[in-house]
């Protein structure tokens, strides 16, 4: 039992990597990993637990208080990881040689990820999108469920959750029906049949967005008759509503039932 003891001490404490006066060994990456769990245990228990309970007590906005705790966060993570780095007794100093050498390659392999983190850092301090808005963007619509800083999750109409990188909220377009005023316009195009009463038309479109207990009453709703089609008379009806942040395809699918229904009891 003794020689067994002996020989895995020779193997924890054989060095790996000369690092200056000291050398890295098996041991001291085992006690790394431990300690690195351990921060990342505390991290989340002090962001949950003390953090996020201190904001319950102020009047801060949701999407700015889980902005503020994640960036707190990711500050612990950095301060705890080179606490762990100098407990273990590997000096980070002795390292700047490798990494001025190795920085230029790694930078290219982690460019999307830099621009991504650097994107998330953007979001936070500007916050042009925050959790809960109904936001489109690269041909993904849905509610944003969590932001961290390389990605952003946003559950689609069909319950669909889609991770999308930061630097698309920050490159591209984004459309964000839920940054100012809740309230939009939705324009739902009909065509009718050559020979109908245009004034009829308008006044039916009118009656069906009046009915509909999600169309809000002001601004009111208009109709507006677009064009003479090839096979059809074209209109338009703009009708306010605040759906479009929450279920925008079901007040359109509504409306448009609604509209069916309306022609044919008046043929």
């Amino acid at each position: 039992m003794d020689k067994t003891w002996e020989i895995i001490k020779e193997v924890l404490t054989y060095p790996l990597i000369k690092m200056g006066e000291g050398s890295i060994t098996l041991q001291s990456l085992l006690v790394l990993c431990v300690l690195f769990v351990l921060v990342l245990l505390l991290e989340k228990i002090v962001r949950e637990r003390i953090i996020m309970r201190i904001f319950e007590k102020t009047d801060f906005p949701e999407s700015l208080e889980y902005g503020i705790a994640r960036i707190l966060g990711y500050i612990f993570l950095v301060i705890g990881f080179y606490m762990a780095f100098q407990i273990v007794g590997i000096d980070l100093s002795s390292l700047t040689i490798i990494a001025g050498g190795i920085s230029v390659g790694v930078g290219f392999g982690l460019q999307n990820i830099i621009n991504n983190f650097v994107s998330g850092i953007i979001i936070f301090a500007e916050q042009p999108i925050a959790i809960g808005d109904r936001v489109e963007v690269s041909g993904i619509a849905g509610r944003v469920e969590k932001i961290s800083l390389r990605s952003t999750m946003v559950v689609t109409s069909d319950n669909i959750t889609m991770i999308v990188p930061n630097a698309d909220f920050i490159s591209q377009t984004v459309t964000n029906w839920s940054y100012s005023d809740p309230k939009v316009r939705i324009r739902i195009p009909i065509g009718v049949a050559y020979g109908t009463d245009p004034e009829k038309v308008e006044k039916l479109l009118l009656e069906v967005a009046d009915e509909d207990s999600r169309t809000l009453k002001d601004p009111e709703p208009n109709v507006i008759f677009r064009a003479f089609g090839a096979s059809s008379l074209d209109f338009e009806l703009g009708a306010w509503t605040k759906e479009m942040t929450t279920r925008p395809t079901s007040y359109i699918s509504g409306i448009n039932f609604a509209i069916d229904k309306k022609f044919r009891e008046h043929d």
